[in-house]
């Protein structure tokens, strides 16, 4: 089982791997009691954005986490994947601009591990 930290950098390296932009890791553990982490990013397309969803769970799978579930499969415009203590928000860009989840849980971002 991985720690949260290593949990919120491999879903931002499976992120990566199929080219999400606009990542934002949130640091929801004072703010909530159901999650430590959001994890945000955008696609360009609903194709990009269910390939996204799609590679995190396998990546996570990987790695022994379980995966709780997947919402929004079908529309493609947002979807959410639920690793427990990690949440991942993949969406389009008006998508996400509509509802503005960083502003929401007040943009406490956690340090990216460079490439």
């Amino acid at each position: 089982m991985l720690t949260i930290e290593d949990k919120t950098l491999a879903v931002v390296a499976a992120l990566e791997d199929i080219k999400a932009s606009d990542i934002a890791v949130i640091d929801t553990s004072k703010l909530s009691s159901l999650f430590e982490r959001m994890i945000i990013a955008s696609a360009q397309s609903t194709r990009q954005t269910k390939a996204l969803a799609d590679h995190v769970v396998e990546k996570l799978r990987e790695s022994g986490e379980t995966v709780l579930g997947i919402e929004g499969g079908d529309s493609g415009e947002w979807v959410l994947v639920d690793l427990g203590d990690v949440v991942v928000h993949v969406m389009q860009p008006a998508v996400r601009a509509y509802y503005n989840l960083e502003e929401l849980w007040s943009m406490k971002h956690l340090p990216r591990a460079a490439n």
